[in-house]
């Protein structure tokens, strides 16, 4: 039975030293699902029988089916801490034993990491599940490091020990130098990332921040969990007792004191006095040992009915291990002792969260988490709703409180203070909370928490800042670790069902944060995905929910970008259509550290001229004046392509600046080898002539001149083409290595890396694949292996497409862009430089 109601939960809300923003993160099938349904379990929404089976947090069909999390889903619960003593140890002062934890399961696969990307943003802390014997893997640690960039503090769960136990039959010393070994490499992780305002955030065993425990059979401890067993029994300090219980402390029985040294066989007092209890009722279990399960049970105090003591194996095992160690008490100790409250996290949060002064009214709000503050709310995806078309705003409010007929000023990613565009003025219809599959409707809804809003779907298209204050700045734009690289076209096998497919992709759009639409100049609609898989579930969406109609799908297509190998041969030079004007450009390759910092934003267009000079002086070895004449970044303004200005003394300049600025980015938008976008392009502008009289060099003459000119300057500086590269993880046993190599070949893969897992008979493999080859990857390696390899693959660099020059049909690269020209419908001749170049 549900153990609390919606009005104890929003009573809760007011008081934000008592609530608990977290998501839980992790890589692919480590568990996150099956955990979370212990603690929907504890709050009474599931029966103990379901929960690891359940997967309460799956709500749509095709999760349930596949097994794996599509959506993040999220679920507010009630928890309490079950010994009263335990809340001495909170490090902010909490007067009731009552806490709201808003909790969201994301997922683990790599394609839908902008889903975790936007949960992390409206949470504080995250739970991170490690497989103890998969440990961390490839999105463990991506999903760590945008955990840490958000500023959100981790704590760490080792799931499927029983695996550890039944399956590979580790002794105790193995198992407690594999927890080790994961604890390790999640610190290794979390140290790379050091923020010094978020302080130390390793997580320790003896501190409390590791728990142990199966997701699947509902058991789940920590160190602290124990040392409060022992230390009544013992009479010994809690505190010392938990340092006592990890790392090398031995007991030994016969003195009863402890040492640093297993001298004499002493037993590491993990194994003894944790591990112990655990291996005998495992062992008891799998023996069939009636009198020691009964004698075990007794011990342990554990109330078994008469039904339950006459179950058999793993039955049994659950329900004895469920009731010594149940995982949901584990956690919500672990949660709510160990994760800082919306008021501690806002303190150092507001800096990354906020664009604009740290001392305005809105900012001290977000910084304070004040409910009477100005409305600050970030809403950071939607969700679909059971009315078709419609959406749930989904975020969290910073500052403020928000209620129903509230009339706000949502505020888009574009949005500029003190400028109309992008901005809407509307009444909020109705605030809900979210509750897994349901919703259940509230007043109110104050700074601190996690809600969803009706009414306002249309006005926002992924996500945005709601305000009430005129003067409020918006709230940061979220960075993913994934780009949509995987394309296909999609059309209607009806034409009369073309409106519906237009109105399909706009919802879809709306629906996945990580997803672009859009329609082509040749007309085609386009579908663009993170990965196959993606894509795979965005189109199907599209075709049953969004659209509602069948469709033709394209084969999937890639995404390139053109880039330049070295400096123009010539300058190029190009005369506007009266010939009054002219322009001289040269390109040059840009570094790929450029490319990068400007593709992650360390190096941007909003950027101050004289620091971000100094950056690439330092940094890059640039030359210091032409560092700061950068005109602009393209395509769209912040793209990884360049300007520079180094001309000397030309008069005009100055009001031909925009003309120029806007061919830039039309050209940086569509190169001149295939109409794709440019990437790590530098052009300089040489030297310009311009006509005295400004009727003479306007736009129309300028921009069409200047286009020509960057495209001349760019096919002399020798083009190629650049291909977007997956980083692929595979997990495999030794004796299936061989045909990952075979299948890597056939697909210009490389294997960088291997490694063997210690304590386990798997490889861990890293090779680079080229996102061209990757499709139908999966399946050729599960064929290769006999189904024992699991590949998980993540867009990691752009790399020049090898086997000579894209102007030669011959070549592979020559072909790409034969292809693609002829998909797009231009002419399938590359048009020669002689085209854009005029001679002096």
């Amino acid at each position: 039975m549900v153990n609390f109601t919606i009005e104890e939960i929003r009573g809760l809300m007011d008081t934000p030293e008592n609530i608990r923003n977290m998501s839980v993160i992790a890589h692919v099938d480590h568990g996150k699902s099956t955990l979370t349904d212990s603690l929907v379990q504890h709050a009474g929404i599931i029966s103990a029988s379901k929960a690891g089976e359940a997967r309460y947090t799956d709500t749509r069909p095709d999760e349930q089916e596949r097994g794996v999390t599509i959506k993040s889903t999220a679920i507010s619960l009630y928890g309490t801490l079950k010994d009263e003593e335990d809340m001495k140890d909170i490090p902010v002062k909490v007067t009731k034993n009552e806490f709201l934890i808003n909790l969201i399961d994301s997922p683990g696969h790599v394609d839908f990491s902008s889903e975790v990307t936007a949960a992390l943003r409206v949470t504080d802390g995250a739970l991170v599940v490690v497989d103890t014997i998969e440990g961390v893997c490839v999105q463990t640690e991506t999903v760590l490091r945008q955990a840490l960039g958000e500023r959100i503090k981790p704590v760490v769960i080792i799931n499927k020990v029983d695996r550890a136990l039944l399956e590979l039959q580790l002794g105790k010393e193995d198992l407690y130098q594999n927890f080790s070994r994961v604890i390790e490499s999640v610190n290794v992780v979390i140290a790379t990332y050091y923020d010094k305002a978020l302080g130390d955030c390793q997580v320790y065993p003896d501190k409390g921040t590791v728990a142990f425990g199966s997701g699947l059979h509902g058991w789940a401890f920590t160190i602290r969990k124990f040392a409060t067993m022992y230390s009544k029994k013992f009479g010994v300090d809690k505190q010392k007792m938990m340092a006592r219980l990890w790392g090398d402390n031995f007991f030994n029985p016969k003195t009863k004191k402890w040492t640093k040294s297993s001298e004499g066989g002493l037993e590491r007092s993990f194994n003894t006095f944790i591990l112990d209890p655990i291996f005998r009722i495992f062992d008891a279990v799998g023996k069939n040992k009636r009198e020691d399960i009964a004698k075990l049970v007794e011990k342990l105090e554990i109330k078994l009915t008469s039904d339950e003591k006459d179950l058999e194996g793993k039955a049994i095992l659950k329900i004895i291990m469920r009731k010594f160690l149940p995982a949901a008490e584990a956690l919500m100790e672990m949660l709510i002792i160990h994760l800082p409250s919306p008021k501690e996290a806002q303190a150092y949060r507001m800096e990354t969260l906020y664009e604009g002064p740290h001392d305005d009214e809105s900012a001290i709000g977000i910084r304070d988490c004040d409910p009477k503050g100005p409305l600050m709310l970030y809403v950071s995806k939607m969700v679909p709703t059971s009315d078709k078309g419609r959406f749930y705003a989904f975020g969290r409010v910073f500052s403020g409180t928000v209620r129903s007929g509230l009339k706000v000023r949502i505020q888009g990613p574009n949005y500029t203070p003190g400028r109309r565009e992008d901005l809407f003025i509307k009444s909020i219809q109705r605030t809900v909370l979210m509750m897994g599959r349901l919703t259940e409707p509230i007043e109110d809804c104050p700074a601190g928490n996690i809600l969803g809003l009706v009414g306002i779907d249309q006005f926002l298209l992924k996500s945005g800042t709601l305000t009430t204050s005129e003067t409020a700045h918006n709230l940061k734009v979220m960075k993913f670790s994934v780009s949509p690289v995987v394309r296909r076209s999609v059309e209607v096998k009806n034409a009369n069902d073309l409106p519906k497919l237009v109105e399909g992709l706009k919802r879809l759009s709306k629906s996945d944060p990580c997803v672009l639409t859009m329609i082509s100049d040749t007309g085609e609609h386009i579908v663009a995905g993170a990965g196959e898989l993606h894509l795979e579930i965005c189109l199907k969406d599209l075709e049953e929910d969004h659209a509602g109609v069948p469709l033709r799908i394209s084969d999937p297509v890639v995404q390139y970008r053109e880039t330049v190998a070295s400096l123009s041969r010539i300058t190029a030079l190009s005369k506007s259509p009266n010939k009054h004007n002219r322009l001289y450009m040269t390109a040059q390759p840009l570094d790929e550290e450029v490319s990068k910092d400007i593709e992650s934003g360390k190096i941007g267009p909003r950027d101050d001229f004289k620091a971000r000079a100094r950056i690439l002086a330092d940094d890059h070895g640039w030359d210091v004046t032409d560092a700061r004449k950068i005109w602009c970044f393209g395509p769209d303004t912040n793209g990884a392509n360049l300007l520079v200005d180094q001309t000397k003394a030309v008069q005009y300049l100055n009001e031909i600046k925009d003309s120029v600025v806007s061919g830039f980015q039309w050209a940086t938008k569509e190169g001149p080898v295939a109409e794709e976008p440019m990437r790590s392009v530098r052009f300089n502008i040489m030297d310009v002539t311009l006509h005295a009289d400004a009727i003479h060099r306007g736009g129309g003459q300028i921009i069409p001149t200047a286009r020509r000119a960057l495209y001349a300057a760019a096919l002399l500086a020798e083009p190629s083409l650049l291909e977007p590269v997956y980083l692929v993880e595979i997990q495999v046993p030794e004796q299936a290595m061989g045909g990952i190599y075979g299948v890597l070949t056939r697909k210009r893969g490389h294997v960088f890396e291997e490694a063997q897992r210690p304590g386990t008979p798997l490889f861990n493999v890293k090779a680079y694949l080229p996102v061209k080859e990757s499709f139908g990857f999966t399946a050729d390696l599960r064929a290769a292996t006999s189904g024992q390899a699991f590949p998980q693959s993540v867009f990691d660099h752009w790399q020049v497409l090898p086997g000579g020059s894209p102007l030669d049909r011959t070549t592979l690269p020559g072909q790409v862009v034969e292809e693609m020209r002829k998909r797009k419908g231009i002419k399938v001749e590359v048009p020669g430089v002689e085209n854009y170049y005029d001679k002096l």
